[in-house]
């Protein structure tokens, strides 16, 4: 069904969903439950002949069609429409049954997990229901001259209880999308108002003043008054103070601490679900590498929680190294500025970036000054999960 899956989350890039929930993969998994249909086709090539077969197969073609309506009204949210649409199959499946019998049932697992999928707090009951049905009706009928249908019981429960697992799943994985773009959000808007909030403590005292000394010098040189060149002099020293401030301001902003981003990593790893494994120190790294440092950290965190899909994140320092290890998916990130920035910084201070696969299995950024490498999970700067 549409709900095995997830509409693209505003606020994330594409990419940032999981794959298997987005495109042909989502059609896959939607797309596999026509296997039933197509085993019910068997049962009426084995129970019916002539017209009577031409009918049932006819049935199954439409039962096919609504099925596949179905998925498409049920994603796009029209659930009215797709009710509709699994009432007609259900009447398909009714139709088709005295013409392939007990494969039929094949066409009632497709209606009874859709259904039990769209009521979620009856799932339970419609799940019972299609089961006891499913064992019961061939037995009772007595021209068919089977007993319990058992097989096709099993099938409905197995059946209904895999396409509800995968949209929960599916749930679950939008969910944490709107979260971490809800998180993105809210912390670009803390960012807008923090800055709005320094500038204008910064600025708004000073740029009245000077409007205010511009004023005075214009109506003193106006009336011929030495006075104008004093005013002047003055506005264009506070010019000056207010241009040093807003360099500090802004130098303020951009400032990179490795402290500073092992924090930040920490909230951002636990915000996206990931399991995180950070020093909870930095005194084995020089003080003239800490905010290099920083910068990697910052990137191989951000690159974490943008690409990697991972469960953990494991960071490891040294004196001159810096690693950040995850068990994601292994691929690299799509083309940005992160990582090229990153080795630009580190050729200036004669270092390298190692970016690549893990053995045995995630994704390793690897940032590496003249020095011995990262101490293992032993060390003392290796932190505890969080």
């Amino acid at each position: 069904m549409g709900d095995v899956g997830g509409a693209h989350v505003a606020g994330m890039p594409a990419g940032d969903s999981p794959r298997w929930a987005q495109g042909w993969r989502r059609v896959l998994l939607a797309t596999g439950m026509l296997i039933y249909p197509c085993v019910t086709a068997l049962g009426v090539a084995q129970y019916a002949t002539g017209t009577t077969a031409v009918v049932g197969y006819a049935i199954v073609a439409a039962f096919c069609v609504c099925y596949a309506l179905t998925g498409v009204s049920f994603a796009s949210g029209r659930q009215a429409r797709a009710w509709v649409l699994l009432g007609v199959m259900a009447v398909l499946f009714a139709a088709e049954l005295p013409v392939a019998r007990n494969f039929a049932f094949y066409l009632a697992a497709v209606v009874v997990s859709s259904a039990a999928m769209m009521l979620r707090r009856y799932m339970l009951l419609i799940i019972a229901s299609g089961a006891f049905a499913a064992l019961v009706v061939p037995w009772a009928v007595r021209p068919w001259r089977s007993g319990p249908g058992w097989m096709e019981a099993v099938m409905i429960v197995f059946t209904s209880l895999m396409v509800c697992g995968f949209s929960e799943i599916a749930a679950a994985n939008r969910a944490l999308l709107e979260a971490r773009a809800e998180v993105a959000r809210l912390a670009s808007e803390a960012e807008r108002t923090r800055i709005a909030r320094d500038l204008h403590d910064l600025l708004g005292h000073s740029i009245t003043v000077i409007a205010v000394k511009s004023g005075l010098a214009r109506r003193l040189a106006e009336s011929g008054s030495p006075r104008a060149v004093e005013e002047i002099a003055e506005v264009e020293v506070l010019s000056r103070h207010i241009l040093n401030d807003v360099r500090a301001a802004v130098s303020g902003y951009r400032e990179v601490t490795l402290a500073g981003e092992l924090a930040r990593a920490r909230e951002l790893l636990r915000a996206a679900g990931v399991v995180a494994d950070l020093p909870t120190a930095t005194d084995a790294v020089d003080a003239a590498h800490q905010e290099l440092f920083g910068w990697a950290v910052r990137e191989g965190i951000t690159n974490v929680v943008r690409h990697a899909r991972a469960t953990r994140c494991t960071v490891s320092l040294s004196a001159a190294c810096v690693e950040i290890r995850d068990d994601g998916t292994g691929t690299p990130a799509p083309g940005g500025n992160g990582l090229t920035g990153l080795r630009e910084r580190m050729a200036a201070a004669g270092g390298t970036v190692e970016a690549g696969p893990a053995a045995p299995g995630g994704w390793r950024l690897r940032v590496t000054l003249d020095g011995p490498g990262p101490q293992g999970p032993g060390s003392a700067t290796k932190g505890i999960s969080a």
